[in-house]
């Protein structure tokens, strides 16, 4: 006998993307490098706002890459050593770090902001047109 997963239910048809996110999200290793925030905007009746601001003291909008590939939001920093300066003490380190979440089907990203060193990326998920289709039913002798 076969065991059956949450998501392998003869009555959750459709529903293997979720699975896969859900794999990806367990797969996916953050050490915690960039802090972040993620809050609910109320919105206008377009729908909420989802922003995720990530604490990136010290990185110049060049140095940083935000992008969507595969239904995932990924959001990569990198600062360069600048071998020209000799530090007495160095206490704040240049490093990389690559920050990923999984989105949902039909979010979209409205933009991203940086200011004070906080990177600010908003998302939306527009309000799906509720369709309600009648199916006939045929007779057969």
């Amino acid at each position: 006998m076969t065991r059956l997963t949450t998501f392998q239910s003869p009555f959750l048809l459709g529903f293997d993307d979720i699975e896969r996110a859900l794999d990806r999200v367990a797969k996916a290793t953050n050490d915690g490098y960039p802090p972040y925030n993620i809050e609910r905007i109320p919105g206008d009746g377009a729908g909420d706002v989802i922003r995720i601001t990530l604490a990136v003291a010290g990185f110049t909008r060049d140095q940083l890459d935000v992008s969507v590939e595969e239904n995932q939001l990924i959001i990569r920093g990198r600062q360069v050593e600048d071998k020209a300066r000799h530090f007495l003490h160095r206490g704040i380190a240049a490093r990389q770090f690559q920050r990923t979440f999984v989105l949902a089907e039909g979010i979209e990203i409205k933009g991203a902001d940086l200011k004070d060193g906080l990177l600010s990326i908003d998302l939306t998920r527009p309000q799906p047109e509720r369709i309600v289709r009648k199916i006939e039913i045929s007779a057969r002798d």
